[in-house]
């Protein structure tokens, strides 16, 4: 019998996907592009979210009508490919949980001025213990909206007081004056590439929201996810524009942090140590949980010890962190890695969505299948033209 799905766990598994995403490397990259493409970045941001949606609308409601999780998908099409998607997914998330973990470390250290690595330490026991409690589900799902939400406050705040252009704003979002692909490719890749968009693809199935009925609320949850993470990217691109357009220089060591500094003094400072945290400590449980979730279905040991082998992935990644320190240059290469996964990942799903086999009676929206394709043919183009570059 199907669970009755609630908005909590709607909202839940949307917020999930958006806090998975909006981690340490998200808001550095905004706000480094933002710094080389001023108000032509808005253009990025509009194009990313267009192709976001084309990939997680694909996945989620193939990963729904067919009620397994990716990797089972895959292996399903061909054996063996599950093994290879898992392998992808959970090297890409593992790399940047250890980023993740540095973040939250960083994130305490200019709340408190507590050390980096305690910070991160006390960061990942507050993430395990989140998933030593009964209902760890359910806790995840509030973690992730409550602190969503206090994300998206915190930016608004410095919007208003960095004073950004907003007209320049968006007249460039729908006619910029120059375009970057890299730029394009690093922010899809940031928000739905690699394990992010199946972070609540997988929690929805988990939850009960599966089956063709519960493609509305899959369409719900899925739109969401997109918008608050849009939502936070474009805030942060305003009050970093706000702060360029001002003459201000930013600090290359933590160019958000300078953001938040530079418009709000040393309130914003503080304020920017709360961002980080929330932005990181979401990150880690969502990597944990959505790279756990790609390897619990191939023995029935991982499904029945799951809780064990994501506190595993968090301690290890903690312990990664307090041995080799600056991930910087690992959360740049995994961001650029996620982008390349992405068309990979979203592929297979499209040709799941054609099987028989697989989907039964269901007819996947032919509007649906070219977005996807489409979203496939850009990212492997900019991909390539990354490689190049």
């Amino acid at each position: 019998m199907k669970k009755t799905p609630t908005t909590n766990t709607l909202l839940g598994a949307a917020f999930l996907m958006a806090t998975s995403a909006v981690g340490p490397g998200f808001l550095t990259q905004t706000t480094v592009f933002t710094q080389q493409l001023l108000a032509n970045f808005g253009f990025v941001i509009l194009l990313s979210i267009l192709l976001d949606l084309g990939a997680q609308l694909n996945i989620w409601r193939i990963i729904a009508v067919t009620e397994k999780r990716a990797q089972d998908i895959a292996n399903d099409l061909f054996f063996g490919l599950g093994y290879v998607l898992s392998a992808l997914i959970v090297i890409g998330g593992f790399a940047f949980n250890i980023g993740n973990v540095a973040g939250a470390g960083l994130g305490i250290e200019v709340m408190s001025g507590i050390d980096v690595k305690i910070g991160a330490t006390l960061s990942a026991l507050i993430a395990i213990g989140l998933f030593i409690l009964p209902e760890a589900g359910k806790a995840m799902d509030n973690f992730a909206k409550w602190l969503g939400l206090l994300m998206l406050l915190l930016i608004a705040y410095v919007v208003f007081s960095a004073n950004p252009p907003v007209g320049e704003a968006l007249v460039r979002t729908v006619l910029p004056q120059q375009f970057d692909p890299i730029a394009t490719i690093t922010l899809v890749g940031g928000t739905v590439g690699g394990y992010i968009t199946f972070a609540g693809g997988h929690r929805l199935l988990e939850a009960g929201v599966k089956g063709v009925d519960a493609l509305p609320l899959v369409n719900r949850s899925a739109t969401t996810g997109i918008l608050v993470t849009s939502f936070i990217r474009y805030f942060l691109f305003l009050a970093t524009l706000g702060v360029v357009a001002a003459g201000l220089t930013l600090n290359k060591a933590n160019p958000p942090a300078s953001v938040f500094q530079l418009a709000a003094g040393q309130t914003g400072y503080r304020l920017f140590g709360v961002l980080m945290w929330s932005a990181a400590i979401t990150s880690v449980i969502g990597s944990a949980y959505t790279s756990v979730s790609f390897l619990r279905t191939f023995h029935p040991s991982l499904e029945k010890n799951n809780r064990y082998l994501t506190i595993g992935f968090i301690s290890i990644s903690t312990i990664l962190f307090l041995w080799i320190g600056k991930p910087v240059q690992i959360l740049v290469f995994v961001g650029t890695l996620n982008g390349f996964i992405l068309p990979i990942a979203l592929a297979v799903m499209l040709i799941a969505a054609r099987n028989k086999r697989l989907v039964g009676t269901y007819q996947h929206p032919i509007w649906l299948q070219m977005a996807g394709w489409l979203v496939v043919a850009m990212m492997s183009g900019m991909a390539f033209y990354t490689l190049t570059k």
